[in-house]
């Protein structure tokens, strides 16, 4: 389903609503030092892949299912990015949040294509594809990998008391960037009571509630701390942490990526 073009945004209009509709926390400004010896190395992810999804759009389901299948392979993590734009046709979706959809016109307007639809992954935040076309999906992945500009930086999550400790490396002549933490559910099942998918039972992997700006990241090694009662939003039991640089208003490649469970 193709989306009619949305009102572009002002930055600081388009930053508020990307923070998804929720009560979004800053990590403490004090938690971000310099760490000591940095850990060690931790396998990096190979991509990430948001999905841009609704409950009210025939053509998703097939979507949210390969979505979930990528999410077998570890070096890839998944994100569910529920959309609210077709709540108007018969099913308001029980995940979206607007900011989701901010986020894909942000990063439609990036790419300079403008395409905004539903089922849409995008990976590494610069390669988009339709969700339900697996070929397209894994040309993407291909593609993402080959361009050299993600998946860069080591990202490494730990539990400290009550705080998630995030640690990035450093990375030389790097381009600046944003640190967010984002609680996920990592499998949840709806049952779509009206509209396009009315009868059906959909589960959507590592669905996205919230979104927590933890810093800023300027190449250097740094050490972030975010309060774990952040995160703790309900029913979610994991967090993925991205490293990307732009803005979220116009938002670029992710360089590094990280999950880890939260119960």
């Amino acid at each position: 389903m193709i989306l009619p073009l949305l009102p572009r945004l002002s930055l600081c209009a388009a930053l508020v609503v990307a923070l998804a509709g929720v009560a979004v926390p800053t990590a403490r400004a004090e938690d971000a030092v310099r760490p000591g010896p940095a850990p060690a190395a931790e396998p990096m992810p190979k991509a990430v892949v948001e999905l841009f999804t609704s409950q009210g759009c025939a053509s998703c389901p097939p979507a949210d299912a390969l979505l979930g299948e990528l999410a077998r392979d570890p070096g890839i993590i998944p994100l569910t990015l529920a959309v609210d734009y077709w709540d108007y046709i018969g099913w308001k979706d029980t995940l979206a949040q607007h900011g989701h959809s901010q986020r894909q016109r942000a990063y439609a307007d990036v790419r300079g294509d403008r395409k905004i639809y539903t089922p849409q992954m995008v990976v590494d935040g610069i390669q988009a594809a339709i969700g339900s076309d697996r070929p397209a999906v894994e040309k993407a992945l291909v593609s993402a990998k080959a361009g050299g500009s993600a998946m860069t930086v080591p990202v490494s999550l730990a539990r400290e008391g009550d705080d998630l400790v995030v640690d990035v490396r450093a990375l030389p002549r790097a381009p600046g960037a944003e640190v967010w933490a984002c609680p996920v559910i990592r499998s949840h099942t709806v049952a779509i009571g009206r509209g396009e998918n009315g009868g059906r039972n959909v589960t959507y992997t590592n669905v996205v509630r919230g979104w927590v700006r933890v810093g800023t990241w300027d190449g250097d090694a740094e050490r972030f701390k975010v309060p774990v009662n952040q995160l703790r939003l309900e029913g979610v039991n994991a967090v993925v942490v991205l490293l990307q640089s732009g803005t979220f208003a116009a938002p670029g490649p992710i360089l590094g990526a990280a999950t880890l469970p939260l119960n």
